[in-house]
């Protein structure tokens, strides 16, 4: 996988940026260049997640796979923020990141840098599924021109590689070797409990603006049968629920939250409250997948998960 990491490394400028912009309606315009400057501030976010990995790996060989995922969010940040200025034709308004994702940005870092591996892990997974499975693909779509399909194509390649990864750690973490290292580490005191728990908190609670705004309100308009968001948010029910990943606390406590909001009563009494607390939507709160499905993914391995998800990318 190194090897592959640094043979698959491609430069801004691989790209050739002399092509035309196409002519867009200026609602369709601006909805482009507005996405695409906040897919920049999403690449940037999963730079910086990646980067927590790679500090809290002690393991050499990740630690160089993570930095090469460091450098593609960084590139794609650029890329996304150069095809923005592409697809900003007739300069309809200034353009700036969506205000939920700066309000969700520093909250977000503040858990993933000061809480366990396996909990940033768990966040980047999600993370990726939903861009990697269901928005970069519904953008590319929706702006339909040949400077997105070839950008996308390269980036697509870079997050296939970030996905089987994402899973490996997801596998690592959740491991009787892993559990049993955590289990030999100082307890932490109730103070440190109490200010874990209030950083998770506050961040879930700018996480459901910032969905809303950055990944559901444009998934409405880019793929409005829902059915890629549907498949992202199922996988990442799923992998939640592979016995060794449940079996952690952080999966406890979201599986408990989500199984209350889908009960008949506990549903409608807290509903609201439990989706906030969730930092989720409906449409990810519910449960998305079958008996049957749920029954195929506990035989499967992580990789052949991971797999599975790449395979419904390329579908």
């Amino acid at each position: 996988m190194l090897d592959k990491c640094v043979r698959d490394q491609w430069s801004i400028d691989d790209l050739d940026w002399s092509l035309p912009p196409p002519e867009l309606p200026r609602e369709k315009e601006e909805a482009v260049v507005q996405y695409f400057i906040d897919m920049s501030g999403i690449e940037k976010l999963a730079g910086a997640l990646f980067e927590v990995q790679r500090r809290k790996t002690d393991d050499p060989i990740l630690m160089k796979i993570f930095s090469t995922f460091v450098a593609d969010e960084k590139r794609h940040a650029a890329v996304a923020a150069r095809l923005a200025k592409h697809y900003d034709v007739h300069h309809y308004r200034a353009y700036v990141e969506s205000p939920s994702l700066t309000a969700f940005r520093p909250h977000f870092l503040e858990v993933v840098q000061n809480t366990s591996p396996e909990i940033a892990n768990a966040y980047i997974t999600s993370g990726e599924l939903i861009l990697d499975v269901a928005l970069l693909r519904s953008l590319d779509d929706y702006v339909a021109d040949e400077m997105s399909h070839r950008a996308m194509h390269l980036i697509n390649r870079d997050e296939s590689r970030h996905i089987a990864i994402d899973f490996h750690m997801t596998e690592k973490y959740a491991s009787d070797e892993y559990q049993a290292e955590v289990a030999k580490r100082r307890r932490m005191t109730v103070r440190q409990l109490a200010s874990g728990a209030r950083s998770l908190f506050t961040m879930m609670w700018y996480a459901k603006p910032f969905l809303q705004e950055v990944f559901l309100a444009p998934m409405d308009l880019t793929d409005p049968s829902g059915q890629r968001l549907k498949e992202a948010f199922k996988r990442v029910q799923l992998v939640m629920r592979k016995p060794t990943v449940a079996r952690l606390p952080f999966s406890r406590f979201m599986i408990a939250m989500q199984s209350v909001y889908n009960h008949p009563i506990g549903g409608k009494l807290f509903g609201r409250v439990l989706l906030r607390m969730l930092g989720a939507e409906d449409r990810a709160a519910k449960f998305l997948f079958t008996a049957d499905e749920l029954a195929r993914s506990q035989r499967m391995t992580f990789e052949e998960m991971a797999e599975d998800a790449l395979a419904v990318k390329l579908s």
